[in-house]
């Protein structure tokens, strides 16, 4: 079997891979490496190919499909500490405002 043959992928699994794919090229990756981190979130995901032989039975690990989310947080790194700042002092005052507000309520 010639090195990027995927026969041993069953059908879902290309889907799979064509989905990611469009996903990364949506944000703006190459065709290439969008298609190159696509077969590896499915390589990681079900541990190779499906078909006949290739470790079938094996659990599925969502691990890497879930691994966007710890790219959370790179908008508020990339504004300045003074904004950051500003924005941590409303929202303090904000769960101030509605503590004493829950207090006001449970009080009646």
């Amino acid at each position: 079997m010639p090195r990027g043959d995927k026969s041993a992928y069953t059908e879902k699994q290309k889907r799979m891979a064509k989905h990611i794919e469009a996903s990364y090229e949506d944000r703006g990756v190459t065709g290439d490496e969008a298609a190159r981190r696509a077969w590896a979130t499915v390589n990681a995901t079900d541990h190779g190919g499906k078909k006949s032989g290739s470790g079938r039975g094996k659990a599925t690990n969502r691990a890497p499909s879930k691994k966007g989310g710890r790219l959370e947080g790179a908008a508020s790194s990339a504004r300045s500490a003074v904004a950051r700042s500003a924005s941590a002092k409303k929202a303090a005052a904000t769960r101030e405002r509605h503590a004493a507000n829950v207090k006001k309520q449970s009080a009646r």
